[in-house]
């Protein structure tokens, strides 16, 4: 199995766990400090942190930075994923995923050519709760200077290549049990970045989203319909990773 589950840290929870449930997704895990939130293809993972750590700052070796979103992955049985994962990189002379015993415990590491690195976890739960928004996707993006590669490791993960509607640089998969991954072009050091994909109604998603008393906008783009949704950090950590403004896009057609 393979299910996209990023891990977003914040002091704000509660603003978050608001936002999130009128986006139509619902809480499947809680534990205090961790809970997850499933859509209906996708889940996300919410760590608490302190408050006042800044995203550009520097807060110590190994300190986790309120604001900042950590690319992340579930599957089945991680031997099995290591070994199908790796022996997909023999061709390309790649061998990304390493079995390490990590602080939330035992894991699987993938590590891309940029250096970039990231946990495929094993699911605590398998299913998708069923009245979680059917049309919402949970989105996570490798900005990376060497898009091909990142690709190439998605690929060998056994994320499915979605049609694109112009050939660059940028590539789309799906991940078989639910959830979007996205790589795109960048400079610098690689980075995660966190968004959503709906295939309903934007127009009835916006109404839903204001009425809940959220600040969002929906806009009109080259490659499609987007709403922008406040970000829940954005007040406190005007520089957090994610920017002022969380993405929600229309599906492109034909993916």
């Amino acid at each position: 199995m393979l299910r996209v589950r990023p891990i977003h840290y914040t002091s704000r929870m509660d603003q978050w766990e608001r936002l999130l449930s009128a986006l139509g997704m619902v809480r499947t895990v809680d534990d205090g400090d961790w809970q997850e939130f499933d859509a209906g293809s996708g889940r996300l993972a919410l760590h608490r942190v302190a408050a006042g750590a800044h995203p550009g700052g520097d807060a110590g070796a190994g300190m986790v930075l309120d604001g900042k979103t950590d690319f992340g992955v579930e599957v089945g049985d991680l031997a099995e994923f290591a070994r199908r994962t790796n022996a997909a990189g023999v061709e390309d002379g790649t061998t990304p995923a390493e079995l390490v015993s990590a602080r939330h415990g035992d894991t699987c590491r993938i590590t891309g050519e940029d250096g970039f690195g990231f946990f495929a976890d094993k699911a605590a739960h398998g299913a998708q709760c069923a009245d979680a928004d059917p049309a919402l996707a949970v989105v996570e993006v490798w900005f990376t200077p060497d898009a091909a590669a990142a690709a190439q490791t998605l690929r060998n993960m056994g994320a499915r290549l979605r049609p694109a509607p112009d050939d660059d640089e940028t590539a789309d998969f799906t991940a078989k049990n639910g959830g979007v991954l996205m790589v795109r072009p960048a400079g610098g050091a690689a980075r995660s970045g966190l968004g959503f994909e709906y295939t309903g109604d934007l127009s009835a998603l916006r109404d839903r989203l204001a009425a809940a008393g959220h600040s969002v906008s929906l806009t009109e783009e080259a490659f499609g319909r987007t709403l922008h949704v406040a970000n829940p950090d954005a007040v406190e950590l005007p520089e957090n990773p994610n920017g002022a403004m969380l993405w929600i896009s229309a599906k492109p057609e034909g993916a």
